[in-house]
Order: structure tokens, then sequence, then C-alpha cells
């Protein structure tokens, strides 16, 4: 398993350079309704967490239901401690003379996912801006401070008082997709990243795994796998929001909304391009492909949790891919059925909130999965990482169950190798290694189950 950990974290790091931050805004979900309304609170900063008797311990506890050195892992461990530090660096800076953004450091459209940085009125006190801090992610604390560290106090009462439950796996995703995906308030455009800023790329477990936990483990074994199922299912939701939005948007086409890795790979001779023999199904070919990383493992564990429904969905996916992948798309037209798959997959993110996980279901989608290595490799570099990451969530869930399989964790791992370099993917060598994931899972009688 350690060693899983550790070419998920290379591979990420590779993919995902500086993008760990979450957003303030867009903390309450829009999605899921709810009869009580937390109460508003104000900000109060991390110091007020950081005493050693409250989460600023060097070391963790066992005896307390939390491990109450957060903020000390935060300070010292943490990505999204250094994320303000991040736009100081010689890279944020070319980006923000390249953007006419005179200082990314001070600017509210970059400290918006990169710091915890509120208007003076959402404060209670003046407090440092130190990165993507504990309020950035957990709410305001004004309301609960005091409160929680009372005998008897439960974390109920505090998310009544608006503290962000993030054990509800759906919270956890739009909050984390709030950045890693973005609103329409914290937007990162194709003249972003054609001027340094990384795509974003998100995968709500792998990208939990990777960070310095601050939590205790949960007890189910499924755990990790419904987290990343409903988070698959809040980023399609998401995804196709964000679609709507930029096909009625003033600049349609916008490319981020297509694969970066049509256009942006390494060029080779037209007789050894696995993209030219691949040829480019659904669309004319020169013509950039709607990015399909955001479905194109969900649709497997769609079918899985209810078929019926899938084959809509599916239905759906396959009109949007042919019209965003043609660059005269009617805008109108994609921004409406986008709109309409974004309810169906919400529909499914509270399905599959409610469905039970188990070692059965583990066992379909890892074969599920790795049987479709020729059609996911063939889809590209960002899809081939979601393959990679699904794989490698749900089968050290089942590890978790069933005992150490050492074979298949090799042919899992052998996944990331291939991921290394993005701009030079290539496909065949991915579909090749997928099958070897495949035929491990059947020697190991996982397949059959």
């Amino acid at each position: 398993m350690a060693e899983s950990r550790r070419w998920r974290r290379v591979a990420l790091q590779i993919t995902l350079a500086s993008t760990l931050a979450y957003g303030v805004a867009g903390a309450q979900s829009t999605d899921k309704k709810r009869t009580n309304a937390p109460v508003a609170g104000k900000y109060v900063g991390p110091g007020s967490c950081g005493a050693t008797a409250c989460h600023g311990s060097v070391q963790p506890r066992s005896l307390t239901r939390v491990l109450q050195n957060e903020y000390s892992t935060w300070v010292t461990k943490d990505a999204h401690f250094k994320a303000l530090h991040s736009l100081d660096n010689a890279v944020s800076q070319r980006m923000g003379r390249l953007l006419g953004i005179e200082n990314p450091a001070t600017s509210p459209k970059c400290l918006a996912c990169h710091a915890l940085a509120v208007p003076a009125e959402l404060k209670l006190r003046e407090f440092d801006v130190e990165g993507v801090s504990c309020e950035s992610c957990h709410g305001p604390a004004s309301a609960w401070l005091d409160s929680h560290v009372l005998k008897g106090w439960t974390p109920q009462k505090s998310f009544a008082l608006g503290m962000l439950d993030l054990n509800d796996a759906t919270l956890r995703s739009e909050k984390c997709l709030s950045c890693h995906l973005g609103t329409a308030e914290n937007e990162v455009d194709h003249k972003m990243i054609a001027a340094g800023h990384p795509d974003l790329v998100f995968e709500l477990d792998s990208y939990s795994a990777i960070q310095p936990p601050h939590w205790k483990p949960a007890a189910d074994p499924n755990h990790d796998v419904r987290l990343w199922a409903v988070g698959q299912a809040i980023q399609l939701r998401e995804a196709l929001k964000r679609l709507a939005r930029h096909a009625q948007g003033a600049s349609w086409p916008e490319f981020t909304e297509y694969s970066c890795f049509g256009c942006h790979h390494s060029l080779t001779k037209p007789e050894t391009s696995w993209r030219q023999e691949r040829g480019y199904p659904h669309r004319a070919a020169g013509s950039p492909p709607w990015d399909s990383a955001h479905y194109i493992v969900f649709r497997i564990l769609a079918r899985d949790v209810d078929a019926s429904a899938s084959q809509q969905l599916e239905a759906q996916l396959e009109t949007l891919y042919q019209l965003t992948s043609s660059l005269n798309g009617p805008p109108k037209s994609i921004a409406e059925k986008a709109a309409a798959a974004s309810d169906l997959a919400n529909r499914f993110a509270v399905e599959i909130a409610q469905a039970s996980f188990d070692r059965g279901r583990a066992g379909r989608l890892l074969k599920s999965i790795s049987d479709q290595g020729d059609t996911i490799s063939n889809e590209d570099t960002r899809s081939a990482e979601q393959a990679a990451m699904a794989l490698d969530t749900i089968f050290l869930s089942y590890e978790k169950q069933a005992g150490s399989q050492p074979e298949v964790r090799a042919a899992i791992d052998g996944l990331f190798r291939e991921l290394n370099n993005p701009s030079s993917y290539d496909a065949p060598r991915f579909s090749a290694q997928m099958r070897k994931v495949s035929a491990a899972l059947r020697d190991a009688g996982i397949a059959s189950q």
C-alpha cells in the first residue's frame, strides 16, 4: 500500500503542480437541500486554533476525539499552507505580468483560492493572511469557537452554527471543487493556463490521500471508495455547470473545456503518431475534443449503481461531446444540454451517497474499469490519470478486506509510471498496462467475484 501511495504522490505532484488550494467561496451546498440553515459566523483566523491545548500539539493525541495536532500538521507539512507562498515564486510573478496583475500575492483574484482572504466585515478580528487555512475549509468559526471545547459538545452542534461537515462526502467535494474546478467567482480560464497556471484536475480521494492527514482514519474499509464515488458524481455535476456557464459566456469557445493534450502534446512523425492512428471519432480532424476526464470513469460507476439512468446519462454526454467538440456547435443548445445533464449527475450524486459499498462492488468496479483500458487510454492523458487513481483507490479498499495481492498492486503501480510525463503520454503503452491490471485481477480471482 505504501508503494501505491508513493506512486500516487509522485504522479499527482507532476500533474497538479501547485494547484492544491481550496477556496473560501461556495462553502455551502447549492444542490443538497437542508431544512436548518447554519448560522452565519465571522472568521477568526488560523491563530485562534493554534494553541498547544487546542489544535497546536506537536504530537497527536490518542485519547481525544481529534488528534489536536491539526494546526501543527498544516504549518509544517500541508501544501495548503504553502499556497500563498506559491504566489511569490518566479512563475507566478511572470503569470502576473502576462495577465496584467501587478502582484499575484496581493491580488484578490489569486488570493480567493490561495489564502483565507476575506473582507473586513466578515472578520471578527484582524489576522494575518497565511495560506489556505482552517476556516477556508471548515467555515467561519466565531459562532462555535468557544463552545466546541465544552464537555458534552457535539460536532452536530457546531454544524448548526456554521461549521462545514467535511465528513459529508458531498459537502467535502463541493468545497474542494470550488477552487479545484472553479465557480463563476473563482475562475481559471484558458488565458490563465496559457500564462502558466496548471490546468485544474481533481479526484477527491486521491487528493485527500496525498495530504498529510489531520484527521483520524475512518473505521469503514469502504470509506475511501465511497469518497471517490461521490466525488466523481459531484465533479461531473459541477463540470457540466461550468460548461453551461462558459457556453453562455462572452468568449465561447472557452478552451479550458477541452482536452489540453488534444493540442499540447509531444509531436512525432506521422507514422508513429498513436493519435492519428486512432483517428478522431465523433469529431472532425483538427477539432479539439471536449475533456472526457470528468466522466470517463464515472460512466462505469453509474452503470453499476443505476443501469437504467446511466443509459440516459450516456446519451446526454455523447450528444454534448459531439456538439462541444465542434467549434461551430450552438452555444445555446450546449448550455441547455449541459444543464440537463448536470441535473441528472446530481441525481446520481444523491443515489451514490446512499448506495452500499462493499468488497463485491469494489471487485466489480476493478474489473469493469480495467476491461475498458483501450477506450479509456485513447481518451488521452487526463482520462488515463482518472482511471489510475480510481483503480488505486478501489484496490486499496479491496486489500483492506481481502488481504495483499502483490501482482495486482505492481500492475496498478505500473499505470502511474506511464503518467510521469503527461505531454509524452502514450495511449498504446497505457492500454497494455491496463491489460496487465486486468490479467492480474483475473489471476487473483478478483475479476470472477
